[in-house]
């Protein structure tokens, strides 16, 4: 299982992420609002580093729920999509149109693959998580008949690497691999929407040099510490200048996590916390503290200084945009002096 696991098993909560589009799996091709697919050779460098070919491009696509969000952001549409809680609420999906689309699993590690095979999918997209050397939903841990998925078609996918950045990237390569005009106007706009927020948010962490962040995700047992070096968002944020705190002990198991005992909450003691925004939210922190009292503990939490983090699920410039426009109106308010 991968980066949410505190989440789903401890939890049994669940991801979220965003997009925008409309699809149809009537016809043969998967592309809209795209240029003709060519006709191929195609090939793709997958994010392990395999170099993905077929006689002819895919057009018939399954995709995991952030990735077929990444696809549609450029007009590429799937004819099936898995996604790891409802459509409704992930946050992947819920805004898109998925009229038409296969829906074939709403719960991590279930896929309804008789339901997929029916589709003739050429090509299946999910990200390549290279602490688990795995792709999205055929991860360690998942049901064994879901894992049958990845022998319908070829799976490839970008890494979850060390920049949301290089992702975005990424899914625009392969998106453009498969017939996507992805100089089109609304692309460009959401580029421009991106570069934007950026500086912005670099400006707003330059103004409190001193403050210092941490992403947490609270859970029944424990209290789970983000290691930004497998959060590709955390790195982002520390190369554009803010200080989010490197945990001393992550799991040697699951390094994602530093795996913190209610007791020893206020280990670390931020400014900020940036809270686990896939199933909570900043109004939790009042019903963490009446669950777990130690939770205020920590000055950030007991002062209200926190703010959502939109932990492992951004894929598409448009949606980073607009979480990094949450975290700089935090930053700004932010007391650099809080955790002192």
């Amino acid at each position: 299982m991968r980066a949410w696991r505190p989440v789903l098993v401890v939890t049994a909560l669940s991801i979220a992420l965003a997009g925008c589009g409309s699809a149809d799996t009537s016809g043969s091709s998967t592309t809209t609002a795209a240029s003709a697919a060519p006709s191929g050779p195609w090939s793709f460098t997958d994010g392990s580093g395999k170099v993905v070919k077929a006689d002819k491009t895919p057009t018939r696509i399954i995709a995991h729920a952030g990735e077929a969000a990444a696809l549609m952001s450029f007009g590429i549409k799937p004819v099936g999509i898995y996604a790891d809680e409802s459509v409704k609420t992930d946050a992947n999906l819920k805004d898109l149109d998925l009229t038409g689309i296969e829906i074939l699993g709403q719960e991590w590690g279930k896929i309804d693959v008789e339901k997929a095979a029916a589709l003739r999918p050429d090509l299946i997209v999910g990200d390549w998580w290279p602490a688990e050397k795995a792709h999205s939903g055929l991860e360690e841990g998942v049901d064994e008949k879901s894992k049958k998925l990845a022998e319908l078609a070829p799976v490839v996918g970008v890494s979850q690497g060390k920049s949301i950045v290089d992702l975005a990237k990424g899914y625009e390569e392969l998106a453009k691999s498969l017939g996507a005009k992805v100089d089109a106007p609304e692309i460009a706009a959401n580029k421009k929407r991106f570069e934007d927020a950026v500086a912005t948010f670099k400006e707003a962490v330059a103004a409190k040099p001193d403050l210092t962040v941490a992403a947490m995700s609270p859970a029944d047992d424990k209290l789970y510490f983000a290691n930004p070096e497998y959060a590709p968002e955390l790195l982002d944020f520390q190369s554009w200048g803010m200080k989010v705190i490197n945990p001393e002990s992550p799991d040697p198991g699951f390094p994602y996590w530093e795996n913190l005992s209610w007791e020893n909450a206020d280990k670390y003691q931020p400014d900020l916390i940036l809270f686990d925004g896939r199933s909570y939210k900043p109004t939790s922190n009042a019903e963490w503290g009446k669950k777990q009292p130690t939770w205020f503990k920590i000055k950030a939490a007991k002062a209200g200084a926190v703010v959502a983090w939109p932990a492992y699920w951004l894929h598409t410039y448009g949606d980073f945009a607009t979480e990094l426009d949450k975290l700089t109106a935090a930053v700004k308010t932010a007391d650099p002096n809080i955790g002192d």
